[in-house]
């Protein structure tokens, strides 16, 4: 251990220890002991007491420790501690100020036009959308019964030619699987996969089809559809292994013609390759479709230009990332996610704005000002500071129309307080999701940067915890606004 910080550590070793941690490097350590001659059996002469001085932290000092030990032994010293270490968390003395964010997936989604010439089937996996036939009253007065035969898929456009190119492999497929698929009656149902081998240059493809639901059923639950057949096809990226490019044809009526539709198929699309990682190690590490690079739609028939279209993808995958900055506040353990560390993440958000928000965080000076006894009593139990968070978005051109405010609860961590919890506290870290949303809509809205419009994002982040400071029941507390509150229950502190 170092021997130049105090305090000192006084440790009597056996000699036979001794001599196995001095083994290898008696010459540069034997002057850091004073060894004595005098002893009987395995005692030490009080004057032989091994002196050192260690440093007060065990988290702070171990790296070194373990290097020292390892010199000691002989051994290398270029123990890697950092390396070992998966995620930055509390030392013993000090918690946690930053949270690491989950990366965008990698592959690449794009749109174009069949109009365009380009192959479709010119890919390691084609998907292609199907619509099912409309369903009359009398076939809904029917789904009752247990086996009601249904008629061929009947497939149109580049989809029809496809088929024909491959030999009518694709209805057949259908046909195979026709009581699970219904012909594409469920929004997202897909078939297995076909594998052809020497239709394209002899390359080996597959072939799924996707259901795209009812014509012309269900026009109001479109969006959700979409974001159905946006997520099924994630999961097919991500189930079929070794898959580099996917191309996905798509009929743009059914996608409703609208570029909002491609927003859709985006932000559900990205939002389901993700996979957190941060706190995983060894086997339990996975990256969703982490072989597929691009992913092509093919619009037919689209009213949307290519452009357009995918101006609405781009907005669709900032959403999405709007979305996983959500999924990572709640998914981070408390020893990694406090209220410094939520902090430091809204400071994070304005700085990657390209300065359309602003940052202002009030402390525990700032809110006693304010007279906010409530949110402090709260906080007071706490090991970090509250930090009152207020984000504020304001479009460059300064035309503003409007304004709106979204506020959502920031407690980091719930233990119930001295009214504590006597069940599924390890669930207790979710107490963070309105402050989750938030914060992730802060990010898309940052990426986004729609016109005419100010957005104020408020988080009042703090602990309910338990220690000597901690409010405790009949605690009578003042609100800033003069109001006197009763503490019956600690585990009440939403409302305060």
């Amino acid at each position: 251990l170092p021997i130049n910080q105090p305090p000192t550590m006084k440790l009597s070793l056996p000699p036979a220890l001794l001599s196995i941690l001095l083994r290898g490097s008696a010459t540069t350590y034997a002057s850091a002991f004073t060894l004595s001659k005098a002893y009987s059996s395995s005692t030490f002469h009080p004057s032989s007491t091994v002196a050192t001085r260690a440093p007060l932290s065990a988290f702070s000092s171990s790296h070194n420790a373990i290097n020292n030990l390892q010199r000691l032994r002989g051994g290398d010293s270029t123990l890697n501690m950092a390396a070992e270490r998966p995620f930055n968390t509390w030392t013993f003395d000090k918690h946690c100020e930053s949270m690491d964010w989950t990366p965008a997936p990698e592959a690449s989604l794009t749109a174009v036009s069949t109009a365009d010439g380009e192959a479709v089937d010119d890919a390691d996996l084609v998907i292609v959308g199907v619509v099912a036939p409309a369903k009359d009253d009398t076939d809904e007065e029917e789904d009752g019964d247990e086996e009601k035969e249904l008629d061929p898929i009947v497939l149109t456009g580049k989809a029809k030619e496809l088929d024909e190119a491959l030999g009518g492999a694709l209805t057949e497929l259908a046909a195979e699987n026709s009581k699970a698929f219904q012909n594409g009656a469920s929004a997202g149902s897909m078939t297995p996969a076909m594998r052809i081998v020497g239709y394209n240059n002899d390359k080996a493809q597959r072939y799924i089809l996707l259901g795209l639901g009812a014509k012309d059923k269900n026009k109001e639950a479109g969006s959700v559809n979409v974001m159905k057949v946006g997520s099924a096809v994630a999961s097919a990226c991500h189930d079929q292994k070794k898959v580099g490019s996917c191309n996905v044809l798509l009929p743009s009526k059914k996608m409703d013609g609208d570029s909002s539709a491609m927003k859709d198929f985006s932000t559900a699309f990205h939002s389901s390759l993700y996979a957190d990682n941060r706190y995983r190690t060894g086997k339990k590490v996975e990256f969703k479709a982490e072989d597929v690079k691009t992913v092509q739609l093919f619009l037919e028939d689209s009213g949307v230009s290519n452009e357009d279209a995918n101006s609405a993808i781009a907005t669709g995958a900032q959403l999405a990332k709007g979305v996983s900055l959500t999924k990572d506040i709640v998914n981070a353990p408390h020893n990694v996610l406090n209220s410094e560390s939520l902090a430091d993440t809204a400071k994070r958000i304005a700085a990657e704005s390209g300065g359309s928000i602003t940052c202002e965080i009030l402390g525990k000076e700032e809110c006693e000002e304010r007279g906010m006894g409530a949110y402090l009593g709260v906080a007071r139990g706490s090991e970090t500071q509250p930090q009152f968070i207020h984000l504020t978005y304001k479009p460059k051109d300064g035309d503003i129309k409007k304004k709106v405010g979204i506020v959502g609860k920031g407690l980091l961590f719930d233990t119930g307080g001295y009214n504590v919890k006597t069940s599924m506290m390890e669930l207790m870290k979710f107490d963070c999701g309105g402050a989750a949303a938030v914060l992730g809509a802060a990010r898309a809205i940052g990426d986004i940067q729609p016109p005419g419009v100010e957005a104020h994002f408020c988080v009042a982040a703090c602990e309910n915890m338990i220690n000597a400071k901690a409010m405790v029941p009949s605690d009578i507390l003042t609100a800033s606004n003069g109001k006197t509150i009763e503490v019956l229950n600690t585990d009440a502190e939403g409302r305060l």
